[in-house]
């Protein structure tokens, strides 16, 4: 199926970082049809989300040798939603720019982390006998994959040469997102397969959208079931959502693309992030094998060397104690899902900023918000 000359035309400028602020708004938080979609089902009865009797303290973010708060923030970095639970409680609830709890917001990469959450589950129920295992005991994908074992792809440290650029038409992933636009069943894992191999696997790490979509098909092979579906029986229902999600396929029939491309509501990525700081558990069940959040919200290294990384969480990179043991999803344009165990924190953050990496606009850094927030809290 062939996609129109406008639609591709508005793909590529928000990829590029073209469009005016009030058109990024309207793009993050509709799900435009640019790809099809699976509905992913709310529960029959959300889980509440009561109101703390904490107010949230003044905030004092230190940035750019300056102290901004929280007001700075939010208008600064245009946050049109903001959310932090203290022990699964709501201490701040806010909307923005026009959105409000309704609204289903563009997930970006905090797809990935959601993705790498449901192996986990897969893992503990027994349909992947072991992270170890190679990626094709559950998949066919070939090329370099035949070495990469589903550890080293949670982790994308497969070695494979890649160039996550997201402004430059030439990048691989620009060059990936030309193959999801052919929406063609099975072409974003052929493509993947052909790439060449920079290191052996296990021996670098690159971020690399393009392996996070390759676990839509190991989860597919492993649990006989579409990703989005399995998010939905498996957790979505369960964990109560209130709202239904949606997730895009490569194609109407074929897979989830497991790397971006959810759409939920604020107070749903919320629940999802409270379930990870629950160890996985809900109600009196866990559904992730123990030690699973730890693990997945840690560094790893390669030689000397440790990468800010987990099993597709990001490990703040600012030296801040108040940040220890933290890791969180994180999405181009300024999405995040923060978690910090000490603190019993989780905090969403919901953004339509300028361009989509960080490297490219002004602002007051994201990891010295959360730093604050710790500190207050």
């Amino acid at each position: 199926m062939s996609m129109d000359s406008s639609t591709r035309a508005q793909i590529e400028r928000f990829y590029d970082g073209t469009l005016l602020p009030d058109e990024m708004v309207a793009t993050m938080s509709t799900d435009g049809g640019w790809f099809p979609s699976r509905t992913i089902a709310r529960a029959s009865t959300p889980s509440v989300l009561k109101r703390s009797g904490q107010a949230l303290p003044p905030l004092a973010i230190q940035d750019h040798g300056t102290s901004f708060d929280l007001y700075d923030y939010l208008s600064v970095n245009r946050v049109a939603g903001l959310m932090v639970l203290r022990d699964g409680e709501v201490v701040q609830e806010s909307y923005s720019l026009g959105i409000g709890p309704q609204t289903m917001w563009n997930s970006c990469s905090l797809a990935k982390s959601v993705a790498a959450t449901l192996v986990g589950i897969a893992l503990r129920e027994g349909a992947i006998a072991s992270l170890d295992d190679p990626v094709t005991r559950y998949a066919p994908l070939g090329g370099v994959y035949a070495q990469v074992s589903i550890r080293q792809l949670l982790r994308m440290a497969s070695g494979i040469r890649w160039r996550e650029a997201y402004t430059d038409p030439t990048s691989d992933r620009r060059q990936l997102l030309d193959i999801q636009m052919q929406w063609q069943k099975g072409g974003i894992a052929r493509h993947m397969a052909g790439l060449p191999a920079e290191t052996a696997p296990g021996q670098s790490w690159t971020y690399n959208t393009g392996e996070s979509y390759l676990v839509s098909a190991v989860m597919e092979g492993a649990t006989g079931t579409n990703l989005a579906d399995y998010l939905s029986t498996r957790l979505w229902s369960r964990m109560g959502a209130e709202a239904d999600a949606t997730w895009w396929s490569e194609s109407p029939d074929g897979m989830t693309v497991s790397g971006s491309g959810m759409h939920a509501t604020m107070r749903d990525y919320a629940r999802f992030g409270q379930f990870v700081l629950d160890g996985g558990r809900i109600g009196g069940e866990t559904l992730l094998p123990e030690g699973w959040t730890g693990e997945a919200g840690s560094p790893f290294p390669i030689g000397d060397t440790l990468i800010p990384y987990g099993y597709m969480w990001w490990i703040p990179v600012l030296d801040d104690p108040a940040l220890k043991g933290t890791f969180q999803a994180e999405g181009i344009y300024g999405q995040y899902i923060h978690i910090n165990p000490q603190k019993r924190l989780v905090v969403v953050v919901l953004s339509a900023r300028s361009k989509p990496s960080y490297r490219q606009r002004l602002e007051i850094n994201d990891d010295a918000f959360f730093a604050a927030l710790a500190r207050a809290l």
